[in-house]
């Protein structure tokens, strides 16, 4: 069914004549500054999520606004497809509402003094029907264990800290070195020496005050693996061995922890979502990929094989897109595919990975077989 758009003056009618219900459609913060009069005000995305709960006639007849037109036809269509059979949206919206000089006011105060800080921070979040204030809050109780502090975790936690997680639980053993800094961008000249999570502590403390960072300088090992992803949501690897990266694989999958995998080497990135521990049998793991580490000699590291400084900064900003993607439940993520990078190139390509049927760790009704450290194997 097609939505009805009306005008201003033809939804002050509706509200005269048949007592239609003017809501407005936008976040609390834009409301404050005034909304047209007689106004209910209930944000997009908890109309769409509790409208029962505010209406429970599925034949009120609602007019929606919202600040030019667009939000609240989309709100409508949501509407429509709960049920709803008399609603309709105002063209132009506040705007033109305001344009034609029709009368204005203000919302009742709230009962609790507004979090300004919180509003203007993540305004531009607020505003996206598929995050608004339930999704802000859902990222705001977030934990995430981003696995090093180097080339991938530089550009993905400056991100998470931006978009507002709750905790980041931040894992690195190492110090800055001057190398480091064409491509590890939480670092600077002055923190050379410094432990790699106290350097990205001070950035992302000053960029996002209210996150709490939880710096941990260990070495990842069987012993401290469980404790590390205790309490975590999603884990996002930025380690640049193997061993650590089987250790977090196996980890994730024994306790049911989506992991967001990347990994640079030279010119090229690749980016992936192993998630078997939740999806036994649908979703591959590391290892259905890798069935086992390579020794050392077949995969050098960025300090022997080198690495475009700006291709960490993409990964990583891929990296972090999939962890807010599985703590908002939006989108698809990049589960059962691999996405390559070839940034000589410029081109993206994808593919296709399945569960490995008889992988040690993740296949259907497997016993967890227990941690290995592959330090010496990978040495060998």
């Amino acid at each position: 069914m097609t939505i009805i758009e009306i005008t201003p003056r033809e939804a002050q009618r509706r509200m005269e004549t048949s007592g239609a219900v003017l809501v407005d459609v936008r976040e609390e913060h834009e409301r404050e500054l005034g909304m047209a009069e007689g106004a209910r005000g209930i944000a997009r995305d908890e109309l769409e999520q509790e409208t029962g709960f505010h209406f429970h006639d599925r034949d009120t007849e609602l007019v929606l606004i919202c600040q030019s037109g667009g939000r609240s036809m989309l709100a409508a269509e949501a509407l429509q497809r709960q049920g709803y059979r008399n609603v309709c949206s105002i063209r132009g919206g506040t705007l033109r509402w305001i344009a034609e000089g029709l009368p204005m006011g203000r919302p009742e105060p709230p009962a609790q003094p507004r979090d300004l800080d919180f509003h203007e921070r993540y305004s531009r979040h607020l505003l996206l029907p598929e995050i608004g204030m339930r999704g802000q809050k859902r990222l705001a109780m977030a934990r995430v264990l981003m696995l090093g502090a180097g080339g991938l975790g530089s550009p993905a936690a400056f991100y998470l800290a931006a978009a507002g997680i709750g905790e980041l639980r931040l894992v690195d053993d190492d110090v800055v070195e001057r190398s480091n800094l064409h491509r590890q961008i939480l670092h600077t000249d002055a923190d050379i020496g410094m432990p790699k999570v106290d350097s990205a502590e001070v950035r992302l403390s000053a960029l996002n005050p209210r996150m709490k960072v939880d710096a941990v300088a260990e070495r990842v090992t069987s012993a401290n693996i469980e404790r590390l992803l205790e309490g975590v949501d999603v884990v996002v690897d930025g380690a640049d061995n193997f061993p650590v990266r089987y250790l977090l694989n196996d980890a994730c999958v024994h306790l049911g922890v989506p992991l967001v995998y990347g990994a640079v080497h030279r010119f090229d990135g690749q980016v992936s979502v192993f998630d078997a521990g939740r999806h036994r049998g649908e979703a591959p793991c590391y290892r259905c990929l890798f069935p086992e580490p390579p020794p050392a000699d077949a995969a050098p590291n960025c300090s022997e094989a080198g690495v475009l400084g700006v291709l960490p900064g993409v990964v990583g900003m891929l990296q972090a897109t999939e962890a807010l993607k599985l703590l908002l439940h939006v989108g698809e993520p990049l589960r059962g595919r691999l996405l390559h990078y070839d940034a000589l190139g410029m081109r993206f390509r994808e593919t296709q990975l399945t569960p490995d049927p008889d992988c040690p760790v993740c296949a259907a009704g497997t016993e967890f077989p227990g941690y290995i450290d592959y330090e010496a194997f990978c040495a060998g």
